[in-house]
């Protein structure tokens, strides 16, 4: 490890780890790649990829199916190049339970990892430990969009088409009585399609106008549709009781959270608090909206298999004119543009293992979005959640920017940053509650008044120094820095 350098610290953010990533023994921690920039990164069950700015790849994690693509089975605890990959520049990435997809500048698809159901699309069921290329995507035209699910596995292209392929048992990939394919199958919906997302055993898409379809299995009302419907569930299914165009969703293992220009909908399993909808609400079959956040604050949103992630946003809704790929039409895209009070993150559903990053010691269920107090000093930029972990980009606030707008509720502290004491009052012994503090708990006191606290050095002028002594002095999380090629198998 080096010491990183301030100004690159200031300029590329940092990826902040939470729950079970396998990253510093899932001790809640954060990184930055000393000689790049993170840029975009997706979250499996137990592992992640990362994207930088160059097109590099890196993996972590568990490895049993070879999903790391590294050319082994060996799980890794730290970020890793995958140098196989060095002639390309990978653009796209998409981690399923056990497999990951990738797509290059270029246009070129791979995958590795497991295979039981044919979710790598290279024609078998075989398993593979390092990338192997799609070779029917070369002809297809540029990849907006990748997903992947348990094992099941999605390519959008530019001109709206969707390829599935993969597990069809519960018509997760909407190929209708087919049990699974074993290369990428073009599933239709009569128009040209903008998002797609896949959960553990369902699906869903949304359309260039608005319409959200979904499909898979059908307990629990995850995929919203009418009774009527379900008989029909193994080929996508039009979503009747949303109203308004959505224009992102999200599948968890047995939950749906779709994004519509003003509001949040889910619907599904409730039983972590993954809904958002509060303690009582442990099922819900049709969508509903989340009643916490003001019209249109939510950019984008995300699902790991029992918890949620919502990160807030000055939103904009623009078209590209794809004249090359589909005469005389658009397709309408969402960005999110960070205004100096967006970039906040809220999350709420299993709390185990801290995945909630919501403080080291947190393992409580949240029935309600949460705000992540950790961040307010940061804009996030994604939030991917895993079956069992979440991995956060953010890079740091202007501290002379305006004030940041919260919801009415949020709670701006993380109560487990005080001494016990300091919550429960004068009710027990003051010397046995302060015993029982954890050692990190006790650490992360005394680097704080080493160093000032965070308020002093947040208002210090020196901006790079700020955000330096920001990371190393919040909470207890430990701090690394890799440097770009130091990291091979």
């Amino acid at each position: 490890l080096r010491a990183p350098s301030l100004s690159a610290a200031v300029e590329s953010g940092a990826v902040f780890t939470f729950g079970k990533s396998k990253f510093a023994d899932n001790v809640p921690s954060k990184f930055w790649l000393k000689n790049d920039v993170p840029s975009k990164i997706a979250c499996g069950d137990e592992h992640t990829a990362l994207i930088t700015e160059n097109g590099k790849l890196f993996m972590f994690g568990s490895n049993n199916w070879g999903q790391l693509g590294l050319g082994s089975k060996v799980t890794v605890n730290k970020p890793t190049c995958v140098k196989a990959l060095k002639s390309e520049k990978v653009h796209l990435v998409a981690c399923g339970r056990n497999h990951t997809l990738l797509c290059t500048a270029q246009g070129k698809v791979f995958a590795s990892g497991g295979n039981s159901e044919g979710q790598l699309g290279l024609g078998d069921c075989d398993e593979r430990t390092s990338f192997q290329r799609i070779q029917m995507f070369d002809s297809l035209g540029p990849i907006r969009m990748l997903a992947a699910g348990s094992n099941t596995s999605a390519a959008l292209t530019e001109s709206g088409k969707l390829f599935m392929w993969g597990d069809n048992t519960e018509g997760q990939i909407g190929l209708g009585k087919e049990s699974h394919a074993s290369s990428p199958q073009e599933v239709s919906v009569g128009r040209p399609i903008s998002w797609v997302s896949c959960g553990y055993y369902h699906s869903a898409l949304v359309t260039v106008d608005g319409a959200l379809y979904t499909f898979g299995e059908r307990d629990s009302g995850k995929l919203g549709l009418g009774t009527d419907q379900l008989p029909r569930h193994r080929v996508p299914q039009l979503v009747k009781t949303i109203k308004e165009p959505v224009v992102q969703v999200a599948c968890g293992g047995g939950h749906t959270v779709a994004l519509t220009e003003d509001d949040v909908f889910t619907f599904g399993l409730g039983q972590f608090g993954q809904l958002g909808h509060g303690t009582f609400i442990f099922e819900s079959r049709l969508p509903r909206p989340v009643g916490h956040f003001k019209k249109g604050r939510v950019c984008q949103v995300t699902c790991g298999e029992n918890h949620t992630a919502v990160i807030t946003g000055e939103q904009m809704l623009y078209f590209t004119s794809l004249i090359n790929f589909l005469l005389e039409s658009s397709i309408i895209k969402r960005c999110c543009c960070f205004s100096a009070d967006g970039g906040l993150l809220y999350t709420f559903g299993d709390g185990r293992h801290g995945k909630l990053g919501l403080g080291e010691e947190n393992f409580t269920n949240q029935f309600k979005p949460t705000l992540c107090p950790r961040f307010l000093k940061y804009i996030v930029q994604a939030a991917p959640c895993g079956g069992c972990h979440m991995v956060v980009l953010a890079r740091p606030r202007d501290p002379t920017g305006a004030s940041v707008t919260l919801e009415d509720g949020d709670v701006t502290e993380d109560f487990l940053e005080k001494p016990y004491v300091e919550l429960l009052g004068d009710t027990a012994d003051s010397s046995s509650l302060q015993r029982s503090l954890s050692a990190r708990v006790r650490r992360r006191e005394r680097v704080g008044g080493e160093l000032g606290g965070t308020k002093s050095a947040c208002d210090s002028q020196d901006s790079a120094h700020n955000f330096v002594r920001l990371l190393q002095s919040t909470s207890t999380m430990n701090f690394y820095t890799f440097d770009l090629y130091n990291y091979t198998m």
